[in-house]
């Protein structure tokens, strides 16, 4: 459900950014404004980040194989990164770069303004409704809060698209208030500071895409609360006394790998311990959908620490007193 859901707010994305990038890019050239420019960089940036992140989920829905016995999934997490840095070169380097140009000295050029607050007017009606398709997606998904939700989701597919539409909602924001000073005041001065944050907000948003996919390439273990719901089925298993250590890693967005080390009563027989294993896997899967490998090793309690036993000198000074 997730990735279906994922699939179609990308593909929303993807649209809507393709369409903008061409309309934002002519309406820059004709009414001069770096700001629009920029816009249509981050647009451009967006639109092939919509292309990795649509190879994301095709190429991570592949099955697990003889070199890829876990599977896929963590491609998410590579394309990811990715478009990351496809957000911070080809949108910010180049939003900065045009803001920094209108600011030493660029005559403003065109006298196509109008188009300039035409697009910028179609733009966010269809960045709006991106948006909109990837807040919804977000709250039907979230368990408690929307911004816990998002904080918390190792889908870093479903991330980036509500990350850049974001992005781009705030960055039309930033460029119809410059386009508007540098009408009134007839200085590119304002123009250029609106390139500069669409650049700067851009850099923001590839570096917190590209930190949530680092940690989850490298290994990320499942929420805290999802911890806790799988140490606590463990525990409550007939046969079980205890859990030593739990360790949990994502393998993609759907799929959580747990490992365990268990204490099995004494008084229970080796297959007792292998069927009631097999209830902890059955049972971990039903509650936790996204669970796919579960790996209990039976440990040996530590018996409790003993004094050592005195030595024969000890005990004969002890009873010569």
């Amino acid at each position: 459900m997730s990735r279906a859901e994922t699939t179609k707010t990308v593909l929303v994305a993807g649209t809507a950014n393709l369409l903008l990038a061409i309309t934002k890019l002519v309406a820059g050239v004709l009414a001069g404004s770096s700001a629009m420019l920029a816009e249509g960089a981050h647009s451009v940036a967006d639109t092939l980040n919509q292309a990795f992140l649509l190879a994301s989920l095709r190429r991570s829905a592949r099955p697990p194989d003889r070199r890829h016995p876990f599977g896929y999934g963590n491609e998410r997490y590579f394309w990811s990164l990715l478009a990351a840095f496809g957000i911070l070169v080809a949108g910010a380097g180049y939003s900065i770069f045009e803001g920094v140009l209108a600011i030493v000295g660029r005559e403003p050029g065109g006298e196509q303004v109008w188009l300039a607050f035409t697009v910028l007017a179609v733009a966010a009606v269809l960045e709006g409704t991106s948006w909109l398709r990837a807040f919804t997606q977000a709250r039907r998904e979230a368990r408690g809060t929307v911004v816990g939700h998002v904080r918390r989701t190792p889908d870093v597919t479903f991330k980036a698209a509500l990350f850049e539409d974001t992005a781009a909602m705030i960055g039309l924001a930033f460029a119809a208030a410059g386009l508007t000073l540098r009408e009134v005041t007839g200085s590119p001065v304002w123009d250029g500071i609106a390139s500069i944050l669409i650049g700067l907000l851009l850099v923001v948003v590839a570096f917190a895409l590209g930190r949530d996919s680092r940690h989850l390439l490298i290994g990320q273990a499942a929420d805290p609360a999802a911890q806790r719901e799988i140490r606590a089925e463990i525990t409550a298993a007939p046969g079980v006394d205890g859990v030593e250590e739990l360790f949990t890693m994502h393998f993609g967005p759907e799929e959580i790998l747990v490992a365990a080390k268990v204490h099995f009563s004494d008084a229970i027989s080796a297959d007792e311990a292998e069927d009631i294993a097999g209830d902890i896997d059955r049972r971990l899967r039903e509650r936790l959908p996204a669970v796919r490998h579960v790996f209990l090793d039976p440990t040996q309690e530590d018996a409790p620490q003993r004094d050592p036993a005195p030595s024969m000198d000890q005990a004969r000074r002890d009873l010569t007193g």
